[in-house]
């Protein structure tokens, strides 16, 4: 018989056994039938068992959840490192006053949120003040992903350090007249502060993970060492509802990131009630992160439950705790201790009998307040437990009670996310609980004040002896001073500049090309970062698969099938390309880490991310706002692009409208390029603008969207006139006249100018002959590259004007003189070549794919839309019969004869 001393207990083991030998027996039963049938044997049998126990209706928890306890019991907690007095004063001014400036700001109608910061105060201050790395230490530091209703405890802290003044406080969510504070984690409206913006919900969690798996990236790619960093994401365990919460919890235990940690504050509310009333949402968290392969701390109940679980000496307590519902412990926290002691422990006789040894005094103080999150040296355990797991990440499922220490009238409140102040008698009673010394004579006419022990005092210089000890202060943003990136040698460029004879190629094959240029550039080529979301061969990229590897932390563990194939498919540890398989979602986290790496850890990186265009502004639009709320530089390309030039595909492919919703988001210069020239130009200009030498006034914490088509045509030479760069760069130039192109119009020829972008200028083109050889009209054709910025430029001199500075547009200018009316036409809604129109002073009208999507072919699909060269004739000679300038008879005769 095994002797029970030897049984080593499960850490998650809580429950006192009252049959250690018994216990003994059974574990060594399975011990012997491990090493005689072996250990798959073992396993069989251990899964009938539990069958056959789930079958008999034994109350056992679930195979991935363990039971509704503390992972770490008490008695194993590690000494917390530190003066637990004065982290508990500090934290008492945070919290007050979080809830001042919100309280204080409510007089000016801007809202705030209080009870977020109430809950999860100890999982914030834990961490300043014994775990967080700044960023004036060895490296990068830690990155923190603040959940965005916590932002006034962070701020409350960074008023205690003497980062924010008073002044800023008052400001909290007022921010035109200066000295404001964003509602929120904001990088572009706090920079020096925020380095993640989070409040989006879902984004942070899956951006998290892939700035962990971009920190190991850069690790592995020899660009810098990022093995000290951690990735910290603190969450609401409603906010785990969001899909992209959850989507990638597999990638980061499939690539063993332990650099990573999940903080999730399971107060069990969400924004209008409980967030799981009927069930649990600790167990069902713990149940998918351990499904996914997570490390799961659980850090649900403080000290003043250890009584109760010695008392509970056959699992009855244990039991209890597992089949109440959330909303029902919600409930107990808002009840007095008869409430409790009916409803919880009247419902089992030992229950029963175990509440007659408890005080209302002691009930009350576990159901009301005692919970792991609001307890220093549980948190304290839980972080060390996290970044002590080695192999894969950690969630930490922390409980703590929604509006704790705001008094009665907030905690567990189901409205209380949108309570935004409390009465002055409310924050007296505070102020006791906290043991604050604040007079009430300190509330003058009403208005609480801000409360700060004094910048020598012990509060104070404990807090910056700390942040020092850990790197400077966090959260904090820095951009290191770099040099700008050398510009790649020209020739990249110049070579698409001559255009390609007779061959036809998609401008999709020309960027390719292009990158593959550029990242054999011996200076910058290592920092461009290849992100695909599994359709690289679709973008003919196969080709940099062996050259530059498809990033694995493993490497290539198998012999690829097509390894005696020149273009093989090659995977490789210190791989650049990182090819995310089908998840447009988890391509943009990558390139939201990558475009955001000068900042976050000071290496400059230049990521393209290509896909189709349909499936990336329509399905992440939101992550593109979180881009451009970061501050992030790079390369977005919408590739397969347009509405009519995917044969066969259908509407779900079918993209017209992208540009339309690039065109919202301020930080996105959006381009439509017609031709291989014109993609290199943009390229050139960005690399310049993001990575190189701004020009006064230019911003560079921009991206760039550019479309691309997969429809090969044959590539022209770039224009020798003048101006064309410019044109290209702002977004418009003419690419030829009727006379330019080989066509002779008779001296008095009725003409109008054809304004088309991307692949739609080769219908114009098309039109231009139509229109001189069967209609005598002359055409002049114009590449529009870009409708947004043309229009950016128009409202830019609109409000020059405004400020009485005479400033003509750009469009306005580079038609000047044009000879009449102006037609646009473009593979998309004609709401996209409609932004310029009212700064076109000739006559104008436009042509676009407004619509569904179809499938059939291209020729079929631009009939049916009325964008191919016969419609732009037709509409051509419509507008100038308007005019008189052609008979209207030949309006008919045009529709007539090409069968529209």
């Amino acid at each position: 018989m095994t002797d029970p001393k030897a049984i080593q207990p499960s850490e998650l083991d809580q429950l006192p056994d009252r049959d250690p030998e018994e216990t003994a027996e059974w574990q060594a039963s399975l011990d012997a039938v491990t090493k005689a049938a072996g250990p798959h044997r073992a396993a069989y049998l251990m899964r009938r068992t539990l069958e056959r126990a789930e079958g008999a209706g034994l109350a056992l928890p679930k195979l991935l959840e363990t039971d509704y306890v503390n992972s770490i019991p008490t008695a194993d907690e590690p000494a917390v490192d530190g003066d637990e007095d004065l982290e508990q004063r500090i934290t008492a001014w945070n919290r007050w006053n979080a809830a001042a400036m919100v309280t204080r700001g409510s007089k000016h109608g801007v809202g705030g949120h209080i009870a977020t910061f109430a809950s999860a105060a100890w999982l914030y201050e834990t961490g300043f003040n014994h775990f967080f790395k700044g960023k004036e230490g060895d490296g990068s530091g830690d990155q923190l992903y603040v959940q965005g209703h916590a932002s006034p405890g962070i701020y409350a802290r960074a008023f205690l350090d003497g980062r924010l003044t008073e002044d800023h406080l008052d400001n909290f969510r007022r921010e035109s007249g200066g000295n404001g504070l964003p509602s929120y984690p904001h990088p572009r409206r706090l920079p020096w502060l925020w380095e993640f913006p989070t409040v989006s919900m879902g984004l942070g969690p899956i951006s998290a993970i892939y700035q962990a798996r971009f920190n190991r990236y850069l690790t592995n790619r020899g660009i810098k060492d990022l093995t000290n960093s951690h990735v910290w994401a603190f969450l609401g365990d409603g906010e785990m509802d969001e899909p992209e919460s959850t989507t990638a919890l597999t990638l980061a235990s499939r690539e063993g990131l332990d650099n990573l940690t999940f903080v999730i504050n399971c107060n069990l509310q969400r924004l209008d009630g409980p967030v799981r009333a009927n069930f649990k949402i600790v167990q069902e968290l713990e149940a998918q992160f351990r499904g996914a392969g997570w490390n799961v701390v659980k850090s649900l109940w403080g000290t003043a439950w250890d009584e109760l679980f010695q008392l509970d000496t056959n699992g009855a307590l244990v039991r209890r705790l597992r089949e109440v519902p959330d909303a029902q412990v919600q409930t107990y926290q808002t009840r007095d201790a008869a409430y409790i002691r009916e409803d919880f422990f009247g419902k089992d006789p030992e229950l029963a009998a175990m509440a007659k040894l408890l005080s209302d005094d002691k009930i009350l103080e576990c159901f009301h307040y005692s919970r792991g999150g609001h307890e220093a040296r549980k948190v304290y355990a839980a972080y060390k437990a996290a970044l002590a797991h080695k192999g894969a990440p950690t969630v930490i499922l922390a409980q703590t009670v929604k509006g704790h220490t705001l008094g009665t009238g907030f905690a567990s409140k189901n409205a209380n996310h949108q309570m935004k102040k409390l009465s002055v008698d409310e924050f007296k009673d505070m102020r006791d609980l906290l043991g604050l010394p604040i007079r009430d004579s300190d509330f003058t006419d009403g208005v609480v004040p801000y409360g700060h022990p004094g910048a020598d005092s012990p509060e104070v210089r404990y807090l910056q002896e700390r942040r020092a000890a850990l790197g400077g202060p966090a959260p904090a943003r820095r951009v290191h001073p770099v040099a700008p990136l050398p510009a790649p040698a020209e020739k990249a460029f110049a070579s698409f500049d001559k255009g390609s004879g007779s061959q036809s190629v998609a401008t999709t094959m020309a960027f390719v090309r292009l990158v593959k240029d550029l990242v054999r550039d011996k200076e910058t080529g290592k920092r461009w970062v290849p992100i695909v979301p599994d359709e690289a061969r679709t973008f003919g990229m196969e080709s940099l698969f062996p050259s530059l590897g498809i990033y694995s932390p493993k490497g290539q563990t198998y012999e690829p099938v097509d390894r005696d194939q020149l273009m093989y498919y090659k995977e490789a540890e210190n791989g650049q390309i990182l090819n995310e398989g089908i998840t447009e979602a988890g391509s943009m986290a990558d390139f939201i880490a990558a475009s955001t790496s000068y900042a976050t850890h000071g290496e400059t990186m230049i990521p393209f991310y290509i896909f189709y265009s349909m499936f990336g502004w329509q399905r992440t639009a939101d992550q593109m706002w979180q881009l451009g709320d970061q501050l992030g530089r790079g390369f977005l390309v919408g590739a397969t692009a347009g509405r009519t030039t995917l044969t066969g595909e259908g509407l779900q492919h079918a993209d017209g409208h992208s540009p339309a919703i690039a065109a919202t988001n301020p930080a996105a210069l959006t381009y439509d390029p017609a031709f291989a020239y014109e993609v290199a130009a943009i390229v050139k200009d960005g690399l310049r603008r993001m990575y190189g030498e701004a020009a006064p006034g230019e911003d560079p914490d921009v991206f760039y969207y550019l479309t691309v088509y997969n429809e090969p045509m044959p590539q022209p030479a770039k224009p020798s006139a003048a101006g064309v760069d410019e044109g290209i760069v702002k977004g418009l130039y003419r690419f030829n006249t009727a006379e330019t192109a080989g066509l002779t119009p008779a001296a008095n020829a009725p003409r109008i100018q054809l304004l088309g972008s991307g692949t739609a200028i080769h219908w114009a083109l098309k039109a231009q002959r139509l229109l001189s050889e069967e209609w005598g009209v002359a055409a002049d054709v114009w590449s529009a590259t870009s409708w947004t910025e043309l229009r950016r430029d128009a409202m830019d001199a609109d409000a020059a004007l405004l400020r009485g500075e005479e400033r003509v547009p750009y469009v306005r200018r580079a038609l000047q003189g044009a000879e009449g009316p102006v037609l646009a036409v473009s593979d998309y809604m004609r709401q996209v070549p409609d932004q310029i129109a009212q700064w076109v002073e000739q006559d104008y009208s436009s042509l676009g794919a407004d619509g569904f999507g179809l499938s059939d072919t291209r020729d079929a699909a631009r009939r049916h839309f009325g964008v191919d060269a016969e419609s732009i004739v037709v509409a051509a000679l419509a507008q100038l019969a308007r005019r008189g300038e052609v008979k209207a008879a030949a309006v008919k005769e045009a529709r007539e004869r090409y069968g529209l």
